[in-house]
């Protein structure tokens, strides 16, 4: 006689059997030790907080179909409480995915969802009547024809006057009651910082299906002169409009898009000079170069006495590789020189002095490299793993005076020192430190002082000294924001959008104070004058007074 084993409802249990029980509390631990960072011991390697994120929501969405899979095949609730759960299920995750969006996505990945039936902010904002981009009357303030350049008053490119996020020129107040509003205006999406000269503030934004690269009046915020090319670049973990910020030099505007484009803008009039698509000049796949970079261009201009250097790109469509730089004559925005085969990080160059000659110093995808100014020749290079359409290099490499290079990322790579090795041709480079735990700079860039390096380190302000990687302090979550060193005092720019000033010390994390400067997420870099702190982000700008006497 067959035995056939009773499976009826009425024999089933109501309540789950103990293997699930340990299920859950199994995964239940994992997310304990992944939130407490105690993975890392586990796995062996860092682990940031995107990633733990992740982690964490794939271990949740486990137990949840531990318990559905055994309500449904093995509890004894009845059948049609069964079905409706699961068609209840079913019908509101598809309500969901019709009726919501991504708006964005932090830095730790974690999602903002909109109705989809909202247009984005960028879209109910103004248009220009560009069109094609060509040239238009601009509207600028008869009051302000010209644009002086003010070596200790002007904010002229990214990162302040030197390019390495230090401001010396000017003190900054450590107090938010020192600060008064002075105007807040909606701005085009976009991770754009602002660029000041003879109170002319530039910006990069996204306005609908158009990049705009605009000027507002600092002491208002009433625009000045606007330039639009049809270009518009979006990622859900991206997000929206262009990554750059633009460069001032001799009162001409100088701006690179997130798609390609290039323009040469005079600033007392807005009028174009040049305008260059990088990606058509130089031949490159567009689709292939926007799946290979595809975060958005993101390096600002390196202007000299002569040419406007950028990143260049690839693949190249006639079976090329890569182009890692390319040089433009500053008047007439004709192509100079090319140099370097590696593809493109998320990096401005800058130009710097090393071993007694002066180079642009860069970090190309996999690479920190030096190329020769005056004809692009690759002088040296030394490996710095990263791919740009996913571990991707976002932090600028210093020099520092020793003529070593320090150079910091994110996604468990941490911050490291390399030296020159002398008697080699080319120059040969060895690892002095490297600590893979210690100033994880996703999004963001480190400001050095006084042989100490700041930086927020997966979202947490941490001290790191320079000679040996040793750990002086972490303290504070900020998010994935900015760091701006103004002096003695850090600005750290939170992802939140608030402002806070910290002592740039290495004996302690110490919060002198705070400003709710903006609300929502904020990547953009702040901008500091002698009296004035700019701030914006993918929705709103704002500008704040403050007084010489107040300042520390």
């Amino acid at each position: 006689m067959n035995r056939h084993r009773d499976t009826s409802a009425s024999t089933r249990s109501l309540w789950p059997p103990r293997r699930v029980f340990i299920t859950l509390a199994s995964l239940a631990t994992a997310i304990v030790l992944v939130r407490a960072g105690l993975l890392e011991n586990v796995v062996g390697s860092i682990v940031d907080q995107a990633v733990r994120n992740i982690i964490t929501l794939i271990l949740a969405f486990a137990g949840l179909m531990t318990v559905l899979v055994w309500f449904l095949r093995e509890s004894g609730h009845p059948p049609r409480l069964k079905k409706t759960v699961a068609w209840g299920l079913l019908a509101a995750v598809a309500l969901g995915c019709a009726a919501l969006r991504i708006e964005r996505v932090s830095g730790d990945l974690v999602p903002e969802f909109a109705w989809r039936w909202t247009p984005s902010r960028d879209r109910l904002l103004p248009q220009t009547a560009a069109g094609s981009g060509a040239e238009r009357e601009p509207r600028v303030d008869s009051t302000a024809q010209r644009w002086q350049a003010n070596e200790s008053g002007d904010f002229p490119r990214f990162l302040g006057p030197n390019g390495n996020a230090g401001v010396d020129a000017c003190a900054i107040p450590v107090s938010g009651d020192d600060f008064t509003e002075v105007w807040r205006r909606p701005i085009g999406a976009g991770w754009s910082g602002f660029t000041v000269c003879d109170g002319h503030a530039v910006t990069l934004e996204q306005r609908g299906e158009e990049e705009v690269i605009a000027c507002y009046a600092v002491e208002t915020g009433a625009p000045e002169w606007s330039i639009a090319v049809p270009a518009r670049h979006e990622t859900v973990l991206g997000g929206v409009g262009p990554r750059s910020t633009p460069t001032i030099h001799d009162g001409v505007v100088y701006a690179t898009g997130a798609t390609g484009w290039l323009h040469a803008i005079d600033g007392p009039t807005g009028t174009v000079r040049w305008r260059k698509n990088v990606v058509d000049d130089l031949g490159l796949d567009p689709a292939a170069h926007a799946a290979a970079v595809a975060w958005g261009r993101a390096g600002s201009p390196l202007v000299t006495e002569s040419l406007v250097i950028v990143p260049a790109g690839g693949p190249q469509t006639q079976g090329g590789g890569a182009v890692s730089l390319v040089a433009y004559d500053r008047a007439t925005g004709s192509r100079v020189w090319t140099g370097g085969d590696e593809q493109i990080s998320y990096v401005t160059p800058i130009l710097t002095t090393h071993a007694g000659r002066e180079v642009v110093l860069t970090v190309n995808e996999a690479s920190v490299a030096a190329y020769d100014p005056t004809d692009g020749r690759g002088l040296w290079s030394f490996p710095w793993p990263g791919h740009s359409n996913s571990d991707a290099s976002c932090s600028q490499a210093h020099v520092l005076a020793d003529g070593r290079i320090f150079i910091s990322k994110g996604y468990g790579i941490g911050a490291a020192v390399f030296e020159p090795e002398t008697g080699t041709e080319p120059l040969g480079f060895r690892q002095v430190w490297a600590q893979p735990g210690m100033l994880k700079t996703k999004f963001t860039n480190v400001a050095i002082h006084d042989g100490h390096a700041y930086g927020l380190s997966d979202g947490i302000l941490e001290c790191v000294r320079l000679s040996d990687g040793k750990r002086m302090w972490k303290g504070g979550r900020y998010g994935q924001g900015q760091v701006l060193r103004v002096r003695g005092v850090l600005v750290v720019q939170a992802e939140s959008g608030e402002v806070v000033f910290v002592d740039c010390s290495p004996e302690k994390h110490l919060v002198r104070g705070r400003l709710a400067a903006l609300d929502g997420q904020t990547w953009n870099n702040p901008c500091v004058t002698p009296d004035r702190l700019l701030v914006r982000n993918a929705e709103e700008a704002a500008c704040y007074r403050f007084t010489a006497e107040a300042a520390r």
